[in-house]
């Protein structure tokens, strides 16, 4: 199993050094294929070590070497294989092939082809090495890793500086997010001589529930999940990220990235559940990230933009199901989120490279007919994210919000609005692209095609898994036993029990029935609106009330630079002037010292012999002198 774990991690590496040094003479399709190859083989390596293990494996661990030591704390650079980093593992690798074979397509035109395919092979790297890590340093090393490369694929087209912007604004975000979370690990290292995670969940039992040090840990931990998986108020990095490429979109900030700070929050179970005050915060940032983020989409005019912002309030909902402490579900949900999410990004991008570039849903219209396949799929996704019955995404948040009522009605009732609006802005998005009357120019109508295979083929596959996945965890009541097979499977990596609030049958069945109704009267309104009366998206200046703050997404950004960016600004400002007027007059002032007594210098140092001999004398003289006067 050793060797087979090495693969896993190494085989992207391989990919990433390969092209990275020789991909710029490689012919684009060796380059596309060989990074393509590379993450599908440790997906199916991956997939072989799956079978070998059942919800009673215990946690292999593959040490690689030991790294040092420091006050008695042995640092290990190894691996952990288990339950949950093989799910993970399994997402990354699988729904990363299936990107990296899109890309083949999507930036087959791209003067940048073999980098891009680079980064993407370095991104998988750093991810399995998040997510495989033994401990804390290692998940950081591959957590920042992947904040590396979201920096490097989403300035990808540097030239715009708009791109440029949005890439600097990912990774500072990004950066404070990480401060609490080193910080957070500093903290453990020094509470329990240790960072690996079967030696921290083994002296958790010193912390006291809710004592002010693990509420310090668990916060700084969460600081850190809140910058990488955009949660208020770190969260307006991800919609920007947007100016990436579309696949970029679809595998760092849609599938894979992004739900690193789900990981680590379920793969710290151990310290949170000990952190009540910690998990009823959680539960209130993803509520009101959710709310806010599910708002701001309503009004979104890019298409790549409103599934920005729903990937915002999808991951508000998981932080709401871990606050609730229900981990499994909120994995879950990840997954089934991965397969929709990716589709409806890489669905996007088949639009938007039929539509010369074009990401803007009202100069698009009825393009059902001339993209059929990626219409099909399209539409699979968005019924998968707004609840059709029985599909991934409908079966994974049906758990949430049944939680959600067992905590408290009051979240269950703004989870269910939150999930109207989901529907609401994803038929929009919908209606608004494939069908009515095509509002784009007479130019891009003769060029609009279907996509090539290799992009099709991945949206095929992904359309299927949203149709299905939901099926690996179907609720008890349709035969699952006390608890749904997910639940079983990830069993073992929690250290302490959590008793979710029992929610009565009848009860669940009735919440089950408000949501489906919901799903078809929203389905209905929405397509009457965009279909049966025509009505297109109006111009951004009409927009008039919670439209318009829609639209300007509440004016967050605008409040961010007028409290934030515009003060730090200031300081540079004030910091540059200070330098100029003040700490350089000083340098140039000694400078200008120096020069003034080398020249002085220079004029006893002038290489006359008579006048050293007569300075000579002189100074001896003078010696003699001072000496009779003081005897």
């Amino acid at each position: 199993m050793e060797n087979l774990v090495y693969a896993i991690i190494l085989l992207p590496l391989l990919g990433f050094l390969i092209n990275g040094l020789f991909g710029k003479n490689l012919p684009k399709m060796v380059v596309g294929t060989l990074a393509t190859l590379v993450v599908f083989v440790s997906f199916c390596i991956t997939v072989s070590l799956f079978l070998k293990f059942d919800a009673e494996s215990q946690p292999v661990i593959v040490r690689a070497f030991e790294w040092f030591r420091i006050s008695g704390i042995q640092i290990n650079f190894g691996f952990q294989i288990d339950q949950l980093s093989l799910m993970m593992m399994m997402i990354i690798t699988g729904i990363g092939s299936l990107i990296h074979l899109y890309s083949i397509g999507y930036m087959s035109h791209d003067k940048g082809f073999y980098k891009f395919f680079t980064y993407l092979n370095l991104f998988i790297f750093s991810m399995l090495l998040l997510v495989m890590g033994s401990n804390y340093l290692i998940l950081f090393i591959g957590w920042e890793g992947v904040g590396l490369c979201s920096y490097l694929l989403i300035g990808f087209w540097y030239t715009n500086k708009e791109y440029g912007a949005a890439a600097r604004k990912a990774f500072i975000m990004n950066r404070i997010g990480d401060l609490g979370m080193i910080i957070g690990i500093f903290m453990i290292a020094s509470q329990t001589n240790a960072v690996d995670f079967l030696s921290v969940a083994e002296n958790s039992a010193k912390f006291a529930l809710d004592s002010p040090i693990i509420i310090f840990i668990t916060g700084s931990l969460f600081i850190g999940a809140m910058g990488k998986s955009a949660q208020i108020p770190l969260f307006t990095w991800l919609p920007d990220a947007m100016a990436g490429p579309t696949p970029v979109s679809a595998l760092i900030h849609a599938a894979t990235m992004v739900t690193a700070g789900i990981y680590l929050v379920v793969r710290s179970n151990f310290l949170f559940s000990l952190a009540p005050t910690t998990m009823d915060g959680i539960l209130f940032i993803g509520l009101l990230t959710a709310l806010v983020a599910a708002f701001i989409g309503l009004r979104q005019n890019d298409i790549k933009k409103v599934l920005a912002y729903s990937t915002v309030s999808q991951l508000g909902f998981m932080f709401v199901a871990v606050g609730i402490g229900a981990y499994t579900t909120a994995m879950f949900h990840l997954m089934t989120h991965a397969f929709f999410k990716a589709l409806l990004f890489l669905g996007s991008g088949s639009v938007i490279h039929a539509m010369s570039d074009e990401q803007d849903m009202r100069l698009m219209g009825g393009l059902k007919k001339k993209i059929p396949i990626t219409h099909i799929t399209f539409l699979i996704g968005t019924l998968a994210i707004s609840g059709f019955p029985f599909l991934s995404g409908m079966i994974s948040k049906d758990e949430i919000l049944t939680n959600a009522y067992g905590k408290n009605p009051i979240i269950w009732v703004i989870l269910f609005a939150i999930a109207a609006m989901t529907a609401i802005y994803m038929f929009r998005a919908y209606y608004l692209t494939f069908h009515g009357e095509f509002r784009g120019t007479a130019e891009q109508e003769k060029h609009l095609h279907e996509s090539p295979k290799t992009m099709t083929i991945p949206l095929i596959i992904l359309a299927g898994l949203s149709v299905v996945g939901g099926f690996i965890n179907l609720p008890h009541f349709i035969g699952h036993g006390n608890y749904s097979k997910l639940a079983h499977w990830l069993e073992s990596i929690y250290v302490y029990d959590v008793e979710l609030p029992e929610v009565a049958f009848g009860t669940e069945m009735i919440l089950l029935g408000l949501t489906v109704l919901m799903f078809f009267v929203v389905w209905f309104i929405v397509k009457n609106i965009y279909v049966t009366k025509k009505k297109m998206a109006l111009s951004e200046e009409k927009y008039s009330g919670w439209e318009r703050l829609s639209n300007k997404k509440l004016f967050l950004d605008e409040l961010y630079n007028a409290t934030f960016v515009r003060f730090i600004e200031g300081l540079g400002v004030g910091g540059n002037m200070f330098d100029k007027g003040i700490l350089n007059k000083f340098s140039d002032f000694i400078g200008i010292g120096a020069e003034d007594s080398g020249r002085a210098a220079k004029r006893l140092q002038n290489g006359n012999v008579e006048n050293y001999v007569l300075i000579m004398s002189l100074a001896i003289g003078i010696i003699l002198i001072v000496n009779f006067i003081l005897q």
